[in-house]
Order: structure tokens, then C-alpha cells, then sequence
């Protein structure tokens, strides 16, 4: 797929549908976890349940980012932006309005497939209108609004639970969903298929989706006996994949471009380390803060803020540093911070309190602030413009499995530690230990990520700026 020429002015638009698909995507998310107790009160959810609440989205999205970043490459990524949109607003409606923990999950598990059709194609289609030179700004720019959402979610999330109900959060997605439906259909250009003929690999998404969501679910049974066995069947559709793709014209995952491309392959690791160490910090300190502290959800909120306000403050000039000098530099430097943060979270207890957790979430917001725009430039960097869609998908998928692991282990920590009893009655003692375990889990998990950023290449080497074109 060639580059197409456009114009400033249309530059601009694109950024700004593009940020908006950007924003909606963690709002949702990060308002859900404020959420969380008052979810479990009134669906009467244990605290294993409602972890499902947030894993359900994610797993359904980690799962559907592959298929449809392949489908934008092959049939048009406007489209299946446009159809994510719709998707999403569908599932808000029944999440809103669902009467059990059951159809929750399920409603969620809808609002994820949306949310993979727009997340997966949002980033593929800036980066096809911004070269190299420029592409670590506008980049920069789109993940100060994807945390700006996650910024937003726990304030509104906070304040609209306390005084409208959880089940608002999810109807107020409605209109929002269309509207970006709205702009994408109005400012997106229309995308040129690479291969509007090629067929669709259906072999590799079955054997893509035994892997992923064995090991996901897997992980997540976890040390029950059954936990080690459907992990396997993950491991064995791991095998069957590399054997499908190996020999299909039209993979669905590119195995070829993690052997042949260092740049990209370190760039996906060190995402899935970064994640993986990061997501379950907003929902272990929701309840840590409303159970342990007994703060109301509206300060919950408020405190949550405080990473995402320093990350959308970061990743501009993070980005735009990224376009001088190496992405694995400035990366690294993140992920060393985030390693720090964790640590720091590790020491909470029950008294400990508000003014211990909100520096560590600036610090934790510092270093992913540092990592994330700089990462994803090295990524879509290391790849050809035919390839941007993939190179997308496969950064998100990185993205979402290391928020279904972090969410894995919080879950097998906390039923360790505490049991499936309900969310309220939860031993304040067994629950600060499974939080202290959790973020040393987490800061181990980043310091490897470290090995990951500083092994790759460089990106500012070649002509071009590709490093590895794949």
C-alpha cells in the first residue's frame, strides 16, 4: 500500500478522529474500575467475578485486534473503524442496561470487539498520513489523548457512580461512540486495500484463538488443575499457529516479520513487560482506596488521576523526542521509573494512605509517559507502509494480552490470598498482602522489560527511517 499524499489542514482531522478513537477506548476502561464495588453490591459479584468485568473487554479486544488490523490492510481501515464504532455503541446499550453479572460480562465481551475494530485501525490510519520525522509527534500526541481518557475515566467515572449509578458510565458511551462514528464517516479519507483479494487466513485465527485465549484463560484458572490444563491447549495452538502461518500466502500473524525485524519484535516485547506490569495497578488501587482506606468512589477517582494526568502531560514531548533521538533510550528510562513507581506501591498497607498513593501513580505515570509514545514509534518506524495495519495490531495486541496477564495475576494473586468472597468481605489484612505481592510481581516483570527496550536496534540509522522494513 503506498503512502498516500495529504495536505495539512487533512492531516489534522485525521489526527483528531484518530485521538478521539484514542480517548474512548481506555475512558471506558479506567471509569469501569472506579466502579468496580458498587458493580459487585448491587449484581451481588465476588471479588474473582468482577475481575471478569474488566477481563471480559479485554480479552474479547486482544483476541479480535489480529483479524481486524488484516482486514483494514486488506479491505479498508475507514470501514472497519466505522464498524468498531457502531459495535461499541451496541455494547454499551447492554452493558447499561444488563440485569445480571452474566450479561454484564457478556455485554462487555461485545464492547471489546468494538473496541479492537477502532483501536487497531486508529494508529494504522496516522501513521499512513505521517511520515517519519513527524510520526513520533503525532503519536505523541495520540497518547496524551489515550491517557487523557484514562485521566477523565476515574473523575467522571467516580462522580457519575456516586451520584447517577454504574450503569450510567456505560449508557453515556453511547453517544459518544456514535459520534465518532459520525466524524470517521465525515474527515476519515478513504483508505487503498493492499490486496482486496487476498483471502482471509481463517486456519490461523482458529489456531490463533485456541493460543490466545488458553493461555489467557488459562492463566486466569490458575492453580486449579483445570488452569494447567486449558493453558496447554493454549501452548498447543501456539505450535499449530507457527505450523499454519508458516505455509499460508496471507498469514494472519506475520511470524516472519518477529524473526527477521529485532526493532519490531523487541519493540512487542517490551510493550507486552510494560502492560503486563502496569494495567491491574488502577483496578488494585480502586479497592484499595475505597476498601482499605474507605475513601468514596469520587475520591477514588480523583486520587486515580494522577498517572494518567502525567502520562498525557509526557508523551507529547516524549514523542516528539523520539523523532531525534533513539526510542529505546528514552523508553528504557520509562520503564526503570515504572520499576521504581511499583516498587514504592509494593510498601502500601492498611496505614498507609491517599498521600503515599498519589506520588507513586506521578512517578508510575512518569515512566510509562516516557515509554509508551517513544515505543510506538519505534514500531510503526520498523515496518513499510503496507504493513502499518499489522504492525498496529500486533502492537495492541501486545498491548491488551499484557493487560489480560497484569489482570490474570491480580486475580490469581487475590484468590490466593483472599478467597472467592464477596468484594465487602474481603479480610482488609489478606487483601494489603495480595496488593504488596502484586506489585512486586509487577516490578520484576518490568525490570525484564528493560532487557527488552535496551536490546533493540536503532531506528534513526537508515534512510528513511526504517530500520527494519520487514
Amino acid at each position: 500500500m503506498n503512502q498516500p499524499s495529504t495536505s495539512g489542514s487533512d492531516k489534522r482531522l485525521v489526527l483528531v478522529v484518530t485521538c478521539a478513537a484514542s480517548f474512548l477506548f481506555p475512558f471506558m476502561g479506567s471509569s469501569v474500575n472506579v466502579a468496580l464495588p458498587s458493580i459487585g453490591a448491587d449484581l451481588d459479584m465476588t471479588a474473582v467475578q468482577l475481575t471478569w468485568v474488566a477481563t471480559a473487554f479485554l480479552l474479547t479486544s486482544t483476541l479480535l485486534l489480529m483479524p481486524f488490523g488484516r482486514v483494514g490492510d486488506t479491505k479498508g481501515r475507514k470501514q472497519v473503524l466505522m464498524a468498531g464504532a457502531a459495535t461499541y455503541a451496541v455494547g454499551s446499550a447492554l452493558a447499561g442496561l444488563a440485569p445480571t453479572g452474566a450479561a454484564l460480562i457478556a455485554a462487555r465481551a461485545v464492547q471489546g470487539s468494538g473496541g479492537a475494530m477502532f483501536a487497531t485501525t486508529a494508529l494504522a490510519i496516522l501513521s499512513s498520513v505521517y511520515g517519519p520525522g513527524e510520526r513520533g509527534k503525532a503519536l505523541g500526541i495520540n497518547a496524551a489523548c489515550l491517557y487523557s481518557g484514562m485521566s477523565c475515566g476515574p473523575a467522571v467515572g467516580g462522580i457519575v457512580t456516586q451520584w447517577l449509578g454504574w450503569r450510567a458510565l456505560f449508557l453515556m458511551n453511547i453517544p459518544l461512540a456514535l459520534a465518532l462514528l459520525l466524524a470517521a464517516h465525515l474527515k476519515l479519507p478513504a483508505s487503498r486495500p493492499s490486496a482486496p483479494d487476498a483471502p482471509f487466513d481463517w486456519k490461523g485465527l482458529g489456531a490463533y484463538a485456541l493460543f490466545l485465549l488458553g493461555v489467557m484463560y488459562g492463566i486466569s484458572l490458575l492453580p486449579e488443575a483445570r488452569g494447567y490444563f486449558v493453558f496447554g491447549v493454549g501452548l498447543a495452538g501456539l505450535a499449530l499457529l507457527l505450523r499454519v502461518e508458516r505455509d499460508t500466502p496471507h498469514p494472519l500473524v506475520d511470524i516472519g516479520l518477529f524473526r527477521s525485524n529485532l526493532q519490531f519484535a523487541m519493540s512487542n516485547v517490551a510493550a507486552l513487560l510494560n502492560y503486563s506490569a502496569t494495567f491491574a495497578a488502577g483496578f488494585l488501587l480502586s479497592l484499595y482506596l475505597q476498601l482499605v482506606v474507605g475513601l468514596p468512589p469520587r475520591t477514588a477517582g480523583l486520587t486515580l488521576v494522577a498517572m494518567p494526568i502525567v502520562q498525557a502531560l509526557v508523551s507529547p514531548l516524549a514523542g516528539r523526542l523520539s523523532d531525534r533521538m533513539e526510542p529505546r533510550v528514552l523508553a528504557s528510562i520509562g520503564m526503570g521509573l515504572t520499576a521504581v513507581a511499583l516498587l514504592t506501591m509494593s510498601r502500601l498497607n492498611a496505614e498507609t494512605g491517599v498521600w503515599h498513593v498519589a506520588p507513586a501513580l506521578m512517578l508510575l505515570g512518569l515512566g510509562v509517559g516516557l515509554f509508551s509514545s517513544p515505543n510506538t514509534n519505534a514500531v510503526m518506524t520498523s515496518v513499510q507502509p503496507g504493513k502499518y495495519g499489522l504492525a498496529a495490531a500486533t502492537l495492541a495486541t501486545m498491548r491488551q494480552a499484557g493487560m489480560v496477564l497484569s489482570m490474570a495475576v491480580a486475580t490469581l494473586v487475590i484468590s490466593a490470598k483472599v478467597g472467592d468472597v464477596g468484594v465487602a468481605a474481603a479480610p482488609v489484612a489478606d487483601f494489603v498482602e495480595a496488593v504488596q505481592l502484586t506489585f512486586v510481581i509487577f516490578a520484576i516483570a518490568c525490570l525484564a522489560g528493560i532487557l527488552a527496550s535496551l536490546s533493540r536496534g536503532r531506528i534513526h540509522e537508515s534512510d528513511g527511517g526504517n530500520a527494519g522494513s520487514g
